[in-house]
């Protein structure tokens, strides 16, 4: 099968993968972090700015774009990249995740959910066809199959019956996907924390020959240990050959955690979202700007960050952005948090080559304070 995306191993340190995934608007250097773009932008970021920090590839988030502008409209806009001014790969999720999120808002059936808007209360319907037809008129280089994403605790009854249902809609999302030189389809494997419906979902998900496989489900809510106990199964049941994606992680552990266990791509709002709560991550662990120790802090958020906040602007004076509520404050952290996941991931990526992995893992995890994982 000829695919939009193509996946090249070039080198493995222990489980940990350097790979480059090949897309119709350019290649990425993997393990890669993904900055996500949820309605067509990164936010508090231009997209030419998040190209020169080096990221490769953003999201897009179908059901935000579903409800306002509306895919047809981005169609008519000559497609995602086009609209947004973003010329390098985009990956655009099913809208599940969101869609399931919303609780007595949606109705789940083996058709698909019928659900009430967030912004108006309007009612909607997405099936496994529309997110494909969704994503279609997108026009993403890798679109996700619609799935459901079982929240954290549930029992193991609700998760098989859930998982079933995941993959018979990833063989409807499969049969409505059309353009296959230009798009790329990505399965979701579930099955909760219970490592026996992981590998019988990872079984059913490979099975139908997808240029891409995600492990979607994990990071809901569960204990760390838990989540690197079940991770620590999941990317073995998944092919060499292919891209492996690590859905909604984005702290520096997780990254590091993922990267360990074989993943290739992860993806995570938190950069952005912490930075509008005047949070930073720094090689020496997350910063609060708003503490009044840093009033008078006139040295960079990070001296050992390159990026254009720590080259620019003081402590202090993001202290004052954030306190005066200046929108510079969160596009100046927002440029920092992830330029910060972006060069760590270069780096990891660099360890990998040099076969030293484990080793720039323990020396990160020293400095940021993190705890070593067994």
């Amino acid at each position: 099968m000829s695919s939009a995306v193509l996946y090249k191993l070039i080198k493995k340190d222990g489980r940990a993968r350097r790979g480059e995934i090949k897309t119709p608007h350019g290649t990425i250097q993997t393990p890669v972090f993904m900055p996500v773009g949820t309605a067509g932008a990164v936010k508090a970021m231009k997209p030419e700015d998040v190209k020169k920090m080096g990221a490769e590839i953003i999201l897009g988030n179908t059901y935000h774009l579903y409800l306002r502008p509306g895919h047809e409209l981005v169609r008519e806009a000559g497609g995602l990249h086009k609209f947004m001014n973003w010329d390098r790969a985009i990956l655009t999720d099913s809208g599940g995740f969101q869609v399931f999120s919303l609780g007595q808002l949606r109705k789940i059936t083996e058709e698909g959910v019928e659900f009430r808007s967030h912004i108006d209360g309007s009612k909607h319907f997405i099936s496994p066809e529309k997110s494909i037809e969704i994503q279609t008129a997108l026009g993403s280089d890798i679109m996700m199959a619609f799935d459901e994403c079982a929240p954290y605790p549930a029992d193991r009854s609700y998760v098989e019956e859930s998982m079933q249902m995941t993959a018979r809609w990833l063989a409807r999302c499969k049969e409505a996907w059309k353009d296959r030189e230009n798009q790329a389809l990505f399965g979701i494997m579930q099955g909760g924390m219970y490592k026996d419906l992981r590998r019988e979902s990872a079984k059913m998900t490979v099975d139908m020959d997808l240029p891409g496989y995600a492990i979607g489900g994990l990071s809901v809510g569960e204990p760390k240990e838990i989540m690197i106990d079940v991770l620590d199964d999941c990317a073995e049941l998944l092919p060499e050959d292919k891209p492996r994606y690590l859905m909604g992680v984005g702290t520096p552990d997780y990254l590091f955690e993922a990267v360990e266990h074989g993943i290739d791509m992860c993806d995570c709002v938190e950069p952005t979202r912490i930075a509008r709560h005047g949070m930073a991550t720094t090689s020496h662990g997350r910063l609060n700007i708003k503490n009044a120790k840093f009033e008078r802090d006139f040295g960079p958020l990070d001296p050992e960050c390159d990026c254009y906040t720590c080259r620019h602007y003081s402590r202090a004076y993001l202290r004052h952005m954030f306190k005066s509520g200046e929108i510079m404050s969160s596009m100046l952290l927002s440029e920092h948090n992830l330029h910060f996941l972006v060069k760590t991931m270069e780096n990891i990526r660099k360890a990998i080559e040099e076969e030293r992995f484990l080793e720039y893992k323990k020396e990160f995890y020293e400095k940021y304070g993190y705890e070593q994982t067994e």
